[in-house]
């Protein structure tokens, strides 16, 4: 095992032992080619931080920004982002500036964003979606 997943590992057990609320006990930790995987349950809600520095390259960080504003389904589906040296832009339009805020707060939290450029534009003219995403024309 190198170093720097025996840090990871460590931190991850940390984590996990650190709060009293949390019975960790049915958690194990295991490094795994390159990566560090929890498996078992707990009876309540879990985050695991990754020590500081950690690093995503740049289509993988695109990747997950995009994969967390899809499954986040709190922001439009015109929102699309890019990333480069940890730097995300976000870009598109949403309904209001909720949306835009929301959009920026899901991506903020993901491991190896550094920054986040927030170019989406508020739609005033937007009205509620259609099945489609499609805005639907006021009548």
């Amino acid at each position: 095992m190198d170093e720097e997943m025996s840090t990871i590992s460590d931190a991850a057990v940390d984590d996990l032992t650190f709060d009293p609320d949390v019975d960790a006990s049915g958690i194990t930790v295991e490094d795994g080619d390159g990566d560090v995987v929890l498996t078992g349950s707990v009876p309540s809600r879990l985050k695991v931080a990754l020590p500081p520095g950690d690093f995503r390259d740049d289509p993988t960080l695109t990747a997950m920004a995009n994969d967390a504003l899809t499954l986040g389904r709190t922001v439009a589906v015109a929102v699309e982002a890019t990333a480069k040296n940890g730097e995300v832009t976000l870009s598109g339009a949403v309904r209001d500036g909720a949306e835009r805020a929301a959009a920026e707060a899901m991506i903020a939290d993901l491991t190896g964003v550094r920054r986040v450029r927030n170019d989406i534009q508020v739609r005033n003219d937007a009205g509620p979606l259609h099945p489609d995403n499609e805005p639907v024309e006021k009548a």
